[in-house]
Parts: structure tokens; sequence; C-alpha cells
């Protein structure tokens, strides 16, 4: 696995933090992750006053991820406006586990989980793949 430099990571997730959109919350995130090609991509939350339609950090991310190349996850964190650690929510880990490499990592305020720790039983394009015609 590619070494990973969670002092890089944090540092473009308290980045992007800083670039959030939240007039609303006043909760800014911050999302950064490494890619399998050794890139850093990062996202940052993008609130709008009708709630339900704003963008997580984590949506920003995996946009990133395909606006600069594609490729998988391998390594993940996001923070909040006080630099700490905060775990993604349910649909965001699903976001992240379509496009994480196997065994990806994750920062987490329990510490260093897999994918598969954070989102057991995941199903995902592997599972689509194996019913194709």
């Amino acid at each position: 696995m590619t070494q990973i430099d969670w002092t890089a990571l944090r540092a473009a997730a308290v980045d992007a933090m800083t670039k959030a959109y939240a007039p609303y919350s006043n909760y800014p995130v911050g999302a950064a992750a490494l890619t399998d090609d050794g890139r850093i991509v990062s996202g940052c939350n993008v609130e709008n006053a009708s709630y339900g339609v704003g963008l997580c950090a984590e949506c920003a991310l995996v946009g990133n991820l395909h606006m600069t190349g594609g490729g998988k996850l391998v390594a993940f964190v996001c923070v909040n406006g006080a630099e700490a650690t905060i775990m993604p929510c349910g649909r965001c880990r699903q976001l992240l586990y379509e496009a994480s490499a196997p065994e990806m990592v994750l920062e987490t305020v329990s510490g260093i989980r897999t994918i598969d720790e954070v989102l057991p039983d995941a199903f995902g394009p592997r599972d689509l793949e194996a019913v194709r015609a």
C-alpha cells in the first residue's frame, strides 16, 4: 500500500474547510483523500437556502477525484471548523465506498478504520457487475 502522509491529508482537509460555504449551519467541513496514483483530492461543504440540496464535502471531493483524472481513493480524512476529525454520514460513506480502492483507510473519531469497517456489508459496483449478463 502507498505510504500515507496523514499530516498532509489533514492539512488539505483543513484548507478545504476554510473554503466551505456554510452560512446556514455555520458548520464548515473539509475533506481530503489520497488517490491510488498519489494525488490528494479535496472538497468542502456547500450549503443552499433549500437545505436538502446542499453538498457535503465528500460529494465535492468525489467530484474533484473525477475531474482530476479519476482513480480510486486509498486514504481519507474529514474535519470540522475546529479542525477536529469527524465521521462521514451514511450517505457519504456510500459515496466514498463507490470511489474507494479495496481496503481504503479512513481517519475516524475512533482511529484508523477501513472502509469495510465503517460501512460493513456495503452494496456497490462489484455487486452490480456480479449479476450483469
